[in-house]
Formats: C-alpha cells, sequence, structure tokens
C-alpha cells in the first residue's frame, strides 16, 4: 500500500491535518492504533472529562441557589447512566468523525504503525490479518502519536484502585474516600468530578501550590473554592509510598521530615503526560528526540528527516489539543508546498475547566517577572461586574499584563465562570497586536461577563467606571 501523505495518529492534531490534506486534492491515510477516530482528547481526555464536570457544574449551581431561596433536595447519582451519557458524548462525536473522514474520502487504518525507514510504515494488530500486506509507503508521514499518562513505577500496584487519568474517566463508581496525587489542571478537574458525584477528595501536591504554571492571584480564588469542595489539599508534601490492603490504598505522607499514614478508597496519580515517542520505530529514522521525548521540531514542523513532519503531544509543549490542530494545519500547508507556512502562534490559550475556570494567554506575570521584563498589570476584580453580582459569583478576576512604553496587551488571564471562553478575545488581541485602547474602547455587551475584559484596559489607564483606582502617573 502507498499514500502520499500518512498521519500516524487520529487525535485532533491527526485529523486536522489529515482533513486539510485530503481537502487540498492529496491521497491521505490516517494510522490509528484505536478502533475510532478523536485520540486521547475525545476518547479519554478533554472530552469525556468535560462532559462529566458538566455534571458537577449543575450539582453545584443547584447548591448554590439556597442563597437565592430556591431548596433542591440532594441529588441522587446514578452512576450508570452517567457513565453511559458520557460514553453517548463520545460516541457522538466519534461517528462523526468517522463520517467526515469517508466524505472526504481519507483511508482509516486501524492499526499500529511502526517506522521501518523513513518511508515506509509496518502495521501491527487492529484490522491488519495474519498473512496481509501490513507495509504502508508514503512520501510525507505526519506524527501525531500524542502521549500518555506518566508513571511513578513504585506507585503500580496492579489494582484498579490505583487510578491513572483515563482509568478516572471510566467512573467505575463513586469511592467513599479518593486520593488525587498531582495539582496540575487534570487532577484538580477530576477531584471536582469526584466530590460533586460524592466522594471525600484529598489532593496532594509535592509543590507549595497548585497549578503552578499559573500566576498565583488567578490561582487564589479557585484554591478558596477548593478547600471547601475537597476534605484536604495538602501542600509540600510528598507520597511516600503506596501499598495495597484489599479494601484499600494506605498512603504514607510526607511533609517537613514528618510521616503519617491514611487511607483511601481510590488513587488517582496525575503527575503529568509524557511523549508517546517510544516503540514506534523512531530510531530507524532520521528523526531526533531530545532528552524528554519529544520529536525535534522547526517552525514549519520538519522534522531530521525529510519525509517526517511532527504535531502535537509528541511534538512539544503545551500538550494542547487545539495547539495539535493548528501544527496540523501547519504541517499540511507546508506539504502542500507553502513556503511561507509556519507555526508562529504568539498566543496558545491554556484553560482549566475547574469551577471558577482559570484561563490565561499571553505572557504571564510570572514570567515575566522570571525574565526581569517591566510590564505594567492591571486588575479587575469581578466583585464590580453586575453579570458576576446576579450570578453570585464574585470571586473572579481578569487581569491585563501590558508593555508598559507601546500599551501593547503582552497577556490575559481570568479567572471565574466562563474563563475559557472568555479568553479567546484576549488571544486575538495579542495576536493582532492590539493595544490596552484598542481592546477598551471596543464595545463590549453590558451585562455580560466579556465587559471585564475591556474594563481591565480602562483600570490601566486608571478611568475605570465601577471602581475608583487612578493610575499614578495618569495625567
Amino acid at each position: 500500500m502507498h499514500s502520499h501523505v500518512v498521519v500516524l495518529g487520529g487525535g485532533p492534531g491527526g485529523y486536522a491535518a489529515a482533513f486539510l490534506a485530503a481537502d487540498l486534492g492529496m491521497e491521505t491515510t490516517i494510522v490509528e492504533a484505536d478502533t475510532r477516530l478523536g485520540g486521547t482528547c475525545l476518547l479519554r481526555g478533554c472530552i469525556p472529562s468535560k462532559a462529566l464536570l458538566h455534571v458537577a457544574r449543575v450539582i453545584e449551581e443547584a447548591h448554590e441557589m439556597t442563597d437565592w431561596g430556591v431548596h433542591y433536595e440532594k441529588p441522587t447519582i446514578n452512576v450508570d447512566a452517567v457513565r453511559a451519557r458520557k460514553d453517548k458524548v463520545i460516541s457522538t462525536l466519534t461517528g462523526g468523525l468517522k463520517n467526515l473522514a469517508k466524505q472526504r474520502k481519507v483511508r482509516v487504518i486501524n492499526a499500529k504503525g511502526v517506522f521501518e525507514n523513513s518511508t515506509t510504515l509496518v502495521l501491527e494488530g487492529g484490522e491488519i490479518k495474519e498473512g496481509a500486506d501490513n507495509k504502508l509507503t508514503f512520501d510525507y508521514c505526519v506524527l501525531a502519536s500524542g502521549s500518555i499518562p506518566a508513571k511513578i513505577p513504585a506507585f503500580d500496584l496492579g489494582t484498579d484502585r490505583v487510578m491513572d487519568s483515563t482509568g478516572a474517566l471510566e467512573l467505575k463508581d463513586v469511592p467513599e474516600s479518593l486520593l488525587v496525587i498531582g495539582g496540575g489542571y487534570i487532577g484538580l478537574e477530576m477531584g471536582s468530578v469526584y466530590a460533586h458525584l460524592g466522594s471525600k477528595v484529598s489532593v496532594v501536591e509535592v509543590l507549595p501550590g497548585l497549578l503552578m504554571g499559573a500566576d498565583r492571584d488567578l490561582v487564589k480564588p479557585l484554591q478558596g473554592r477548593l478547600e471547601k469542595l475537597f476534605a484536604n489539599i495538602y501542600l509540600n508534601t510528598k507520597v511516600a509510598s503506596l501499598a495495597d490492603r484489599g479494601d484499600y490504598i494506605e498512603v504514607t505522607f510526607e511533609s517537613e521530615g514528618n510521616k503519617r499514614v491514611e487511607k483511601f478508597s481510590r488513587v488517582l496519580v496525575s503527575v503529568g503526560r509524557k511523549p508517546n515517542s517510544f516503540g514506534i520505530g523512531l530510531e530507524k529514522t532520521k528523526v531526533e528526540v531530545d532528552a524528554k521525548g519529544f520529536v525535534k521540531i522547526d517552525k514549519q514542523q520538519r522534522t531530521a528527516d525529510p519525509h517526517i513532519f511532527a504535531i502535537g503531544d509528541v511534538a512539544g509543549e503545551p500538550m494542547l489539543a487545539h495547539k495539535a490542530s493548528h501544527e496540523g494545519r501547519t504541517a499540511v500547508e507546508v506539504i502542500h508546498g507553502d513556503k511561507a507556512a509556519q507555526f508562529d502562534a504568539v498566543a496558545i490559550p491554556a484553560v482549566v475547566f475547574t469551577d471558577p475556570e482559570v484561563a490565561w494567554a499571553g505572557l504571564t506575570e510570572d514570567q515575566a517577572k522570571k525574565d526581569g521584563r517591566e510590564v505594567e498589570v492591571a486588575r479587575y476584580p469581578w466583585a464590580a461586574s453586575g453579570r458576576a453580582q446576579a450570578l453570585g459569583r464574585t470571586e473572579g478576576m481578569t487581569k491585563m499584563v501590558v508593555d508598559p512604553e507601546t500599551e501593547r496587551v503582552l497577556g490575559v488571564g481570568i479567572v471565574g465562570p466562563g474563563a475559557g471562553d472568555l479568553i479567546s478575545e484576549a488571544v486575538l488581541a495579542i495576536e493582532m497586536g492590539a493595544t490596552v485602547d484598542d481592546v477598551a474602547r471596543s464595545i463590549h455587551p453590558h451585562p455580560t461577563l466579556s465587559e471585564t475584559v475591556a474594563f481591565a484596559g480602562e483600570v490601566f489607564h486608571g478611568l475605570a467606571t465601577e471602581i475608583y483606582k487612578p493610575r499614578r502617573d495618569h495625567k
């Protein structure tokens, strides 16, 4: 078998690349080990977690209505029904991708692909029958093999009571107690789901704070709510060991030289992800891999092998589906002959879908401090927002990181309900080189949370209507 373009991996980066290649008239094949397209994001990550987070949010909203004099009975959770609904969302989307591939005449091969050389994949398992032609040659391959949960060997006890993110999303039950190891976005999102479904959730993080990639002032409102939702949040604390005791997992914590033991019904190990670059034959090509396992690429997604491009998680941080999709399009445009095409995003938004959501794009305040870069930061508290007051969610904040000389918007951070949707305006502003005035003087609808983006710009000038905070050097 031969294909002009082969995409190894059917995740959001892979199918975006394949569909564009087909749209541009190139013969295209997707090789995907799973029986369905969608990759980790759709099958075991972004989509199922957001479906479950929706359930958690509705439960929390019902609880919040007590402040308005509206009382609901304590919810009864049918775990089988919740799981079935989550699975239906996945099947609907994967079915749609299957139809789109068929409409575009993209060949989909369900098998594992291993490089034999720079222009040949050996297909293993899946739909490949013994004795059949199991080699697929290509002119170009877009490597989109993604990532897998990072594992700690000492925590691999061979019991399903110790889960990774994939196991947690299966939602086999609602355990009486759950320990989440890792205070990153995956752990906090899944911890929130289980807490709202009825588990007594604790989080342990070896670092001094949660979500250490985000500015501290954005994390503070989230941590305040999580401290009420979770049973415990242990910071600066290490998990020294896990032990399977049959009906529970015994956990030994270590903090400031002291050890203590607690027991949990289940443990979720959420300590990050690693690129899926091993065991696929890259050593038989000219592709170069760094010490962390990421494939080395240039701005056109080219690897050191002229026949192979790499996109998404396997090609480096940040490991985000929307980054992968844009990189996939870039790779295909280059393959198609666009010499000017390159991945040159100024702002790649990051969103933590907890409650409240935390989102940021562009330069963060913490990064500016690390780089020794002079910036001005303008913060608009949602307590001054009429819409936030109406929602009863005044803990939020919108902040701008601004170049003091040009007044260009360098970064934006938002914490609050819907922050993930609001951050898109910030991405556009940063990419377009907008100034604070460009954003502040653009009329935003009232009363909305989107106004807070413009109002943060007004704070920068010391001219915000709803709060009195004059700028010291304002004339």
